[in-house]
């Protein structure tokens, strides 16, 4: 189950990869789309490594449950909101497709 606070902060995470603040990377100089789609994607499948890691350290009896809840948590929902956002743009592409020249 998803809380408030978590959902937040993956919002707060997927509006830092366009600055570079908390993944690590420096910022994107062409702050292009499609530069932002990559670090968007990147910071999706970062998520979903992170919370495979936390998975495989409970298994091996090194891990809290409470921590691998969270990481698998936070990437469902980076997952949803990347699907979301990939819904969005094809709806406007199909929007501006169906416009008359």
């Amino acid at each position: 189950m998803t809380t408030s606070a978590l959902a937040a902060s993956a919002y707060a995470s997927l509006a830092d990869l366009g600055t570079g603040s908390s993944s690590g990377r420096p910022a994107a100089t062409g702050g292009g789309f499609g530069d932002m789609l990559e670090q968007a994607i990147s910071g999706v499948a970062d998520k979903g490594r992170a919370s495979e890691a936390r998975a495989m350290e409970a298994v091996a009896g090194r891990g809290d449950v409470v921590d691998v809840v969270t990481a698998v948590a936070e990437s469902e929902l980076a997952l949803e909101t990347l699907v979301s956002v990939r819904d969005k743009v094809i709806a406007a592409y199909e929007d501006v497709m169906r416009m008359p020249i």
